[in-house]
């Protein structure tokens, strides 16, 4: 009894039956493209020493077979990989969104790709997030601000890996950092309110992670210097940062502290709701109250008035902290571990 012979397996029918019992790997690509496993790899990185004719081959039959290369499996394999993971509280902050697209600008075109974790101000979700990633043995790593868990900073430090914070500038020998002072912000934002002629001024603050503590801080070195330090007024909530709670902490001040000729707003957050509200309340701004935010976020110079605020690098921090971390990932010298690239103040209609 005759049989007809069983045609050679094509690419299709070998890609469906590898995704069948797994994911395709980089020897079934050898197979199919007639070599070795190390020639494979060796073509698919770009080597100089594979023909031309060869990478050609491995490439086709890659693609035939929807070969995704592991980057776990070949950090592994090299104890180096091309990947950065970047650590920010939140993506619904268009503060974080600049920052990280300005990351990815820079890291992109030097061969890096970066892993986002995001952390919601939260100890426990942070430790979460670098577990994950630091098993992976990424290149490199930018995280938000130097206030984390020990369990934190134990998993940074001894991953070996290097780091960059961002947002903050820090002192300490051995670390890296690229930002600027929050308190010297605060300080300086209150100080403009104060030149303004405004001396009874509230620090309304959402969220509360360290840097909105740290302008606080700045705001009240401000009071005290000017002689009014019995005037400091902080009104502090927890709840996560909107324009409608901005409405909502505007309306309290007033009813707790009607006196009030002045409200510096920890973010443009805030201070935007906190604008509409006086609108719809009939609350003359700058007349009766003079408003201010902090970041200079995309609507602030719209507002009715434009909204005094504190604007902040956040496109060059992102730029800058991604460079030195090149730097870093290469070995290379950094002449400024701790980078401050300062803040302006922006004065508009609002005080």
């Amino acid at each position: 009894m005759s049989r007809t012979p069983t045609a050679p397996p094509t690419p299709s029918t070998t890609a469906r039956r590898t995704r069948a019992t797994g994911r395709v790997t980089l020897a079934d690509v050898a197979r199919e493209a007639g070599v070795s496993p190390i020639t494979v790899s060796r073509a698919l990185r770009g080597e100089r020493a594979v023909a031309q004719e060869l990478c050609e081959r491995v490439q086709a039959a890659a693609t035939a077979l929807g070969y995704v290369p592991d980057p776990a499996a070949r950090a592994l394999a090299s104890s180096r990989s091309s990947h950065v993971a970047v650590l920010i509280p939140k993506l619904s902050n268009t503060l974080f969104v600049e920052l990280l697209d300005a990351v990815q600008n820079t890291l992109v075109p030097a061969g890096y790709q970066t892993l986002i974790g995001v952390t919601h101000y939260d100890a426990g979700e942070e430790e979460a997030v670098l577990r994950s990633f630091l098993a992976h043995r990424p290149a490199g790593l930018i995280v938000t601000g130097s206030d984390r868990s020990e369990a934190a900073n134990a998993m940074i430090e001894g991953s070996g890996v290097p780091c960059v914070r961002v947002m903050e500038v820090g002192e300490e020998e051995g670390g890296h950092s690229v930002g600027f002072s929050q308190r010297d912000a605060g300080r300086a934002i209150t100080q403009q309110l104060l030149d303004s002629g405004r001396s009874r001024i509230a620090y309304v603050a959402a969220q509360l992670d360290p840097r909105t503590l740290e302008r606080g801080e700045g705001y009240e070195a401000a009071l005290v210097q000017a002689g009014l330090a019995d005037r400091v007024n902080k009104v502090l909530s927890a709840e996560p940062s909107s324009m409608a709670l901005g409405g909502a902490l505007l309306e309290r001040v007033l009813r707790e502290a009607p006196g009030t000729d002045a409200i510096f707003f920890c973010n443009d957050d805030l201070a935007q709701g906190a604008l509409l509200a006086a609108l719809r309340l009939g609350i003359e701004v700058p007349g009766k109250l003079a408003v201010a935010g902090f970041n200079d976020l995309p609507g602030s110079d719209q507002m009715v008035p434009p909204l005094t605020t504190v604007a902040t690098p956040r496109r060059e921090i992102g730029e800058q902290a991604a460079q030195m971390l090149m730097k870093l990932m290469r070995g290379q010298p950094v002449d400024t571990p701790h980078l401050d690239l300062g803040f302006q103040v922006v004065r508009r209609a609002s005080s």
